[in-house]
């Protein structure tokens, strides 16, 4: 006999709107921001945690989204790459990454921004190895980082526009 899989109901604010879904346990937030929000900025690259392509701010720290379950974020806050744009505007940081030629593929970008991002909200003047420890957890098999370092240290020098 088949047993029918429990649903949970929760309640998570994404980019700053609150949705309130069924989900069975075992989905994960990024199959729930993926499939139930396509929300698709995150990226399901590795699935255990090594590649940083489905981070996402969750209480405005940096999470890899494939080791959290959607139930876990019930009554969170979640931010995905989707809402860093405000009006059509890019942020000083999405602004760097492109000015800097830090986006290639783009499959690593909504990771990177959002562990840099994460890391410019606590210190707003990081030196260059709190960067490099901020995105150890973002793996990028384009760039070789040194546009990426350049982009994040530029907003955190206050060199980009706005900055």
């Amino acid at each position: 006999m088949l047993h029918e899989i429990p649903l949970y109901t929760i309640s998570v604010e994404v980019n700053e709107r609150t949705y309130t879904e069924k989900v069975p346990a075992q989905m994960t937030l990024l199959q729930f921001l993926r499939e139930r929000l396509c929300l698709t900025g995150a990226k399901e690259g590795c699935g255990v945690g090594e590649c940083g392509a489905c981070t996402v701010l969750l209480n405005g720290k940096a999470v890899d989204a494939c080791l959290v379950l959607a139930v876990e974020a019930d009554q969170a806050s979640v931010r995905t790459v989707e809402g860093e744009a405000r009006d059509g505007e890019l942020t000083l940081l999405q602004r760097a990454f492109i000015e800097h030629g830090a986006v290639q593929c783009g499959f690593c970008t909504s990771g990177m921004l959002l562990s840099a991002q994460s890391l410019l909200e606590k210190n707003p003047h990081p030196d260059q190895e709190e960067i490099v420890e901020a995105i150890s957890g973002n793996l990028c098999r384009c760039t070789g980082y040194v546009q990426i370092l350049e982009a994040i240290e530029a907003v955190a020098l206050g060199r980009e526009e706005g900055g």
